[in-house]
């Protein structure tokens, strides 16, 4: 088995685009704490005025998510954000207008998850993305494709791989929390995870292709659609 992203791994007997990616321990992180970031306090019908207008002058919105794994008890387990005690979401955020995705991405996860923003301690290994997901309006839910019949959709959510290193400190704003959730938990409460459930959409994970170890867990990342 390769260790190198982008390889072409036999799974049951056919040959499949994907890449295996190294986790590591959630021991050998170190999480702390920084000061809290502000949120928008507004209403949902404030908050479509707001998508509207910054709709009409900037276009599309787009925002970019990051997929970051850890092991834990020999599993797999995907780092979130928890908002308010009640919602889950995966790091990330809205991309400024012109802005790369793979800048936006490093900024995003520099200020949630870093002590400092200027985002010199922390070099993000932003790898390849897994998906994409579209909001054809601004009150409706998103989609994993692009519906055929709209025209001009209102926002694009990309969900990267972001590796990461043995070891790396976090610090995580005081109003939010840092959660480390197995994805089998993620699949079972997948309307209470809807963000991160965008991840599980698009990647099918192979027990047979899971090897533990004390260092790290193999993991094979597939572009292939779990909910068959």
């Amino acid at each position: 088995m390769s260790d190198e992203m982008g390889a072409s791994v036999p799974i049951n007997g056919s040959d499949r685009n994907g890449y295996v990616v190294d986790i590591y321990p959630l021991s050998s992180y170190y999480f702390g704490s920084k000061e809290a970031i502000p949120f928008k306090d507004e209403t949902l019908y404030n908050r479509v005025l707001r998508m509207k207008s910054n709709y009409d002058a900037h276009g599309l919105r787009t925002c970019v998510e990051a997929v970051l794994l850890v092991e834990l008890f020999k599993h797999p387990h995907l780092l979130l954000l928890q908002v308010r005690n009640s919602i889950f979401k995966l790091p990330g955020g809205r991309l400024r207008p012109g802005e790369s995705d793979i800048y936006g991405l490093k900024r995003k996860l520099t200020r949630k998850l870093s002590l400092n923003e200027d985002g010199g301690e922390v070099d993000w290994e932003v790898g390849e993305c897994l998906g994409m997901w579209w909001k054809p309006d601004f009150e409706t839910l998103l989609f994993p494709y692009f519906p055929p019949n709209v025209k001009r959709p209102k926002e694009c959510t990309k969900l990267f791989l972001v590796k990461l290193p043995v070891s790396q400190k976090f610090f995580v704003p005081k109003n939010l929390k840092l959660l480390a959730v197995p994805l089998c938990q993620i699949h079972e409460n997948h309307k209470t995870n809807a963000d991160a459930f965008k991840f599980l959409y698009f990647v099918d994970i192979w027990a047979d292709n899971i090897r533990s170890s004390t260092a790290a867990v193999q993991i094979l990342l597939q572009h292939y659609c779990l909910l068959k």
